[in-house]
């Protein structure tokens, strides 16, 4: 099978495979010369960009008896090329790859920070042959284990400036985030610039700020679309149009840096297409990208939790249940009630609030009436910011303060 590390430039991809796993490997008794790396990002390895090319370098260096372990980084820098001996048809990475498998002493492993590239292709460009093995940015846990100290102050930090690996590093407040800043505009927009083609930077700019202002909110492709409009308004640009917002959207999460979260209602069983909720694939990202300007506690609590739940290998949807009440004239009413997030994890299933603080009772009743509304058996969680003894209330909801939650996997 052909290994395929995915997620996010920066997030420590080619760290586990060239540094870690290359390490295992060496102390495992494989010879330095059976390991073939080489990463695509490099100018080094320009010329292996070229398919043709990366397959000539790898012929090079194998036989057909000992076993080799291909290291191949950034495989999305590979281009696609004209085929001479067809035409119309095009010589890809994946015939390379595919062509790899047919040797048998070959393991091969690539690493890549395009999603519709690699991982929804895999199934059917590598005819099930090929395993997506997803990094992320560093888990509250991890970053933890890493920084030590004062659990609350180490909170306080990866709230504000995330888990970027990098971002550990840096000495300084400021340093942290101008490497955030750096990210997006030396690294992952001149990548979707690069690759897409795309022609108006501005609107990629303009829509990352849109999505990273408004997370942990529903929206829209045409809300999207006409808060762009209205940025521009004074512009000599043409107004963007719902299609190019969607394409453009498209691109940000094929670079893994935001996921999209679905409404779900949890009565009626089905998905609503309208409005979807969006969060950045790290936090630090988002609060460096709006200038630390927006650093609303629950928002990013949320992001967390949400980031958290991926990690983990949940599915997260956004829940919405409804339910009829009497107004000031007794009239029935309709009532839209949303849960934070639907979380199913192989075959369990449960419900997830995310209450910064309930301090009052009117907050604590808002918070906790759309489980009452649900009626079911599965598992319901209320996460607080603030620190308290897990605990079980008459109704048998679950509440555990955030701290609790993002280091004990046992929770869900």
């Amino acid at each position: 099978m052909i290994k395929v590390i995915t997620g996010v430039r920066r997030c420590g991809k080619s760290y586990l495979l060239f540094e870690l796993y290359y390490e295992y490997l060496i102390s495992q008794g494989i010879e330095d010369s059976k390991i073939i790396t080489i990463s695509l990002d490099n100018n080094t390895f320009a010329k292996q960009r070229n398919p043709n090319e990366l397959a000539k370098y790898v012929e090079e260096r194998i036989n057909t008896v000992d076993q080799f372990f291909i290291f191949i980084d950034e495989i999305q820098f590979c281009k696609k090329i004209p085929n001479p001996d067809l035409e119309g048809e095009f010589i890809t990475f994946y015939d390379v790859l595919n062509g790899f498998l047919q040797k048998k002493n070959l393991d091969i492993y690539i690493t890549g920070s395009n999603s519709k590239m690699l991982s929804s292709d895999i199934l059917t460009e590598f005819r099930g042959r090929g395993d997506e093995v997803r990094i992320f940015p560093l888990s509250f846990k991890e970053f933890y284990a890493a920084k030590g100290g004062d659990k609350h102050a180490a909170l306080n930090e990866y709230m504000l400036f995330g888990g970027m690996p990098l971002v550990l590093n840096r000495p300084s407040p400021e340093l942290k985030i101008a490497y955030l800043k750096q990210l997006f505009e030396e690294t992952y927009f001149k990548d979707i610039i690069e690759r897409k083609q795309i022609e108006r930077e501005d609107i990629l700019s303009n829509l990352t700020d849109c999505l990273s202002s408004s997370t942990g909110s529903l929206t829209n492709i045409h809300k999207l679309a006409a808060t762009i409009n209205s940025v521009q308004h004074n512009k000599k640009h043409s107004l963007v149009t719902d299609p190019t917002i969607k394409a453009y959207v498209d691109h940000l999460k094929d670079a893994f840096l935001f996921s999209e979260a679905k409404r779900y209602d949890v009565r009626g069983k089905k998905y609503f297409e309208s409005q979807s909720k969006f969060y950045c694939i790290d936090h630090g990202l988002r609060n460096a990208r709006l200038n630390m300007r927006q650093n609303e506690e629950s928002h990013i609590m949320e992001n967390v939790i949400y980031n958290d739940l991926i990690q983990r290998g949940c599915s997260v949807d956004v829940g919405v249940v409804e339910s009829f009440t009497k107004d000031s004239e007794g009239k029935t009413v309709r009532v839209v009630r949303e849960i934070d997030f639907v979380v199913n994890n192989g075959n369990n299933q449960c419900y997830i609030q995310s209450a910064f603080e309930m301090t009052t009772p009117e907050k604590q009743a808002s918070e906790l009436k759309p489980f009452s509304i649900i009626n079911n058996s599965f598992k319901k969680i209320v996460i607080t910011k603030n620190e308290l003894m897990p605990w079980y209330d008459e109704n048998g909801i679950y509440h555990v303060g955030l701290i609790d939650f993002l280091l004990r996997d046992e929770t869900l």
